[in-house]
């Protein structure tokens, strides 16, 4: 389809561009930002007045639970549930079941998302054989399948040694290591943040030093091996200062941050709140401070869901028995659109942080609208007022500390190569 999209505020930190303009589409592809566009011959055309329209939202972190755990989500209902958030890509980490370490794995997922049709999936390989901390995946059948980096996923490297041998071995295909950085004797049998509302509920706590231990051991390696690493989900001040640093000597890391360690701290655990129970656990006040200052800089090159839907019965036990993660995608953007109103974030950090961040992590051309860029789109009402509840969220898991929050900000239409795979009226 041939289409136009006129009178939104468009929005795209790649290419420096936030004025109120027009956008072509042709063949799956932008063919034009500006109102020069005068002689296109569209198909069809979108008043977007009062919207904004930026790239397709990139999220670096997402568990869609199949295969291998369908009762908590599929494929099918968590890339709608992205398609309605104005998420067009999704990358998930190899802890499936069976472990993406064999190139059937990773074809099967590639497959029925195709099926689905309404987001991209992209993959990460293991590491590691099973995730086992100790023999080596075959990155290169893996990298030949479509894995765009490896990652051990939630599972520690304990030996030194294997992960130098695994870097190394990874910077040979010229993949991305993905690293979760926690210190797992320092993790081991913990559940929230080591301080004062750990204290007072009886909850053994993760120090902040399980993180930055483990940060600094990657960074000597990358400082050895020469391999890309890239640090998920950080939660800690330290760890921020740690890649900052490192950065600024050259080496080839990044990282990100999800959306919750943003919004919510220690204290929001104080009601033994199952839904509270992450992984990295919630930090302090100061840390949020510095998160949030690590996504002004760049630093934090990316904010992303860290979605992992459950089912019900998996935070209705006592805390320590429930299971860790957030149900986020339907969330993302309204929560993130809740910083910039906060005036944490210009809107332009904001989406470069959903948008730009994580492509360029990924290595793959999307988060932008550069003329011949895949027509992955967001087109979204900045003011509209609405509830985050059952009725309103698409995945299959309804496990969200923001349930009942009112949010503002919600996602009009979603474009997918030019295609519409979700529109909805203004309420």
């Amino acid at each position: 389809m041939r289409l136009r999209i006129s009178g939104a505020r468009v929005v795209d930190p790649a290419n420096g561009v936030d004025t109120v303009t027009d956008v072509c589409i042709a063949d799956g592809r932008v063919q034009s930002v500006g109102k020069a566009a005068g002689s296109f011959e569209a198909e069809r055309s979108v008043d977007a007045s009062g919207l904004v329209l930026i790239p397709g939202i990139v999220d670096l972190r997402a568990r869609l639970r199949e295969p291998g755990a369908e009762h908590k989500g599929t494929i099918a209902s968590e890339t709608r549930a992205a398609a309605g958030g104005g998420i067009t890509t999704l990358c998930c980490p190899p802890d499936t079941d069976p472990i993406v370490d064999t190139p059937a794995v990773a074809e099967l997922i590639y497959q029925r998302a195709a099926a689905s049709g309404l987001a991209r999936v992209e993959v990460l390989g293991a590491l590691t054989r099973e995730l086992d901390g100790q023999n080596l995946a075959e990155m290169g059948a893996l990298k030949e399948a479509g894995c765009l980096g490896v990652s051990n996923a939630m599972q520690p490297v304990s030996d030194t040694e294997v992960m130098r041998r695994a870097m190394e071995y990874a910077a040979t295909f010229g993949l991305t290591v993905f690293v979760h950085a926690e210190d797992p004797w320092l993790a081991r049998g913990r559940l929230v943040h080591d301080g004062t509302v750990g204290t007072r509920l009886g909850l053994a706590g993760i120090p902040e030093i399980a993180e930055t231990i483990a940060v600094a051991r990657e960074l000597l390696l990358v400082e050895q091996t020469g391999t890309r690493v890239h640090f998920c989900h950080l939660s800690t001040g330290p760890a921020v200062d740690m890649v900052r640093d490192a950065q600024s000597h050259g080496l080839p890391v990044s990282a990100d941050v999800a959306i919750h360690q943003l919004l919510l701290t220690e204290e929001d655990v104080g009601s033994f709140d199952g839904d509270c129970h992450v992984r990295p656990p919630l930090r302090g006040v100061d840390d949020r401070a510095r998160l949030r200052a690590g996504v002004r800089a760049g630093v934090l090159g990316s904010i992303c869901s860290d979605h992992q839907p459950h089912e019900l019965d998996a935070k209705l036990n006592p805390f320590p028995e429930t299971e860790p993660g957030i149900s986020a995608l339907d969330s993302l953007l309204a929560l993130v659109l809740g910083l910039v109103d906060d005036n944490e974030f210009t809107l332009s950090q904001a989406v470069a942080a959903l948008t730009r961040g994580p492509a360029a992590t990924l290595g793959i051309d999307r988060g932008t609208l550069s003329p011949g860029a895949v027509a992955d789109i967001c087109l979204f009402d900045p003011d509209e007022h609405w509830i985050l509840d059952d009725a309103s969220m698409q995945s299959r898991g309804h496990n969200t500390p923001f349930k009942g929050r009112a949010l503002k900000g919600r996602v009009r239409y979603t474009l997918l190569g030019g295609a519409i795979v979700f529109e909805s009226q203004p309420a």
